[in-house]
């Protein structure tokens, strides 16, 4: 079986990509804007202009049989756009849906996208998980992108016949992350008191080995034909208890002061940090039980076992940085 996959270089891509070493009657033709990325024996690579609008991909998709679509426009922390909507919608919309038309003609079998949470919305109340089939209520840019990427892909296979997998992320966190998760481990590794002590919040997040073994999973599963998947660790953690068992596995317990989080979202309000203090203090759960009986799958890597792995890395590659 033949598979491109884009966004190779990014976190998602450089995951499936280290685990296509492990795998055997699979070809891979990674799609990269750089040619300096190390990849696995079975797979090769093929210089690519970026997810525009008019981009040729018939190179690309030479007898390949699957898509994985991870490349998009991503959050962006200094947005310069005057119109971030129509940026986003330029790539992470038009963008897509040139390749999976062309995918089409191209006789590709399956095309995989990887989505985001933020279709479904930016928080849920305490044990009201969201499903893969609610009504999606995306409200940034990047989440409204994704949500019309994907009703475009749906539409797109109900008129070809080429099957669509859509899957929607949590956090996604493993060697290599960055932002804020990178953040906590810098803070934790330092020592430094945290005013993250008594927050009681539920939030579901995914290691990365867990999200790219449902995407292998998802390559030739038959009941993955035209379904939405939400992915997580099976596992949700309030931001005290992960900020805890990170501390554990980076040798560094926390040092966490009870601070009421009503407390933290007032001062986050008054610095304009009102997004911040949603992630670190606002719930948001998904319900992966559809994931797991439709594709009888389960995370097989435990949050610990994660976050250990996680903190390894930080701890040989970044602690000293």
């Amino acid at each position: 079986m033949r598979i491109l996959l884009t966004g190779a270089t990014g976190f998602v891509g450089r995951g499936f990509l280290e685990r296509m070493a492990t795998l055997d009657n699979l070809e891979l033709v990674a799609a990269l804007r750089s040619t300096t990325v190390s990849l696995p024996g079975n797979a090769t690579s093929l210089q690519v202009a970026g997810l525009e609008p008019d981009a040729d991909w018939q190179t690309a998709l030479r007898g390949v049989d699957v898509v994985i679509h991870s490349a998009a426009r991503a959050h962006v922390m200094r947005e310069l756009a005057s119109n971030p909507l129509a940026e986003f919608r330029r790539v992470n919309v038009d963008g897509t849906l040139n390749l999976a038309r062309q995918a089409v003609d191209a006789g590709v079998h399956r095309f995989i996208f990887i989505s985001s949470i933020k279709v479904n919305g930016e928080g849920t109340s305490v044990g009201m998980p969201y499903l893969a089939d609610a009504q999606p209520n995306p409200s940034d840019p990047y989440g409204i992108s994704k949500m019309e990427a994907e009703q475009g892909l749906r539409a797109l296979a109900a008129e070809t016949g080429m099957e669509v997998v859509i899957i929607r992320p949590t956090l996604v966190y493993g060697p290599g992350v960055k932002a804020n998760f990178l953040n906590m481990m810098r803070w934790l590794h330092r020592g430094v008191p945290l005013p993250f002590g008594a927050i009681y919040n539920r939030r579901s997040l995914v290691a990365l080995d867990n999200l790219v073994d449902l995407i292998v999973t998802c390559i030739d599963h038959p009941a993955a034909a035209n379904q939405i998947f939400l992915v997580s660790d099976g596992e949700d953690l309030s931001t005290t208890e992960l900020l805890r068992r990170l501390g554990l596995a980076l040798g560094k317990p926390a040092r966490l002061l009870p601070v009421p989080s009503w407390l933290l979202e007032a001062g986050a309000k008054m610095l304009g940090k009102k997004s911040l203090s949603q992630r670190l203090c606002g719930s948001l759960q998904v319900d992966i039980s559809k994931t797991q009986e439709l594709l009888d799958w389960a995370p097989p890597m435990s949050v610990d076992e994660a976050l250990r792995k996680t903190a390894e890395y930080f701890l040989t590659s970044q602690a000293g940085s």
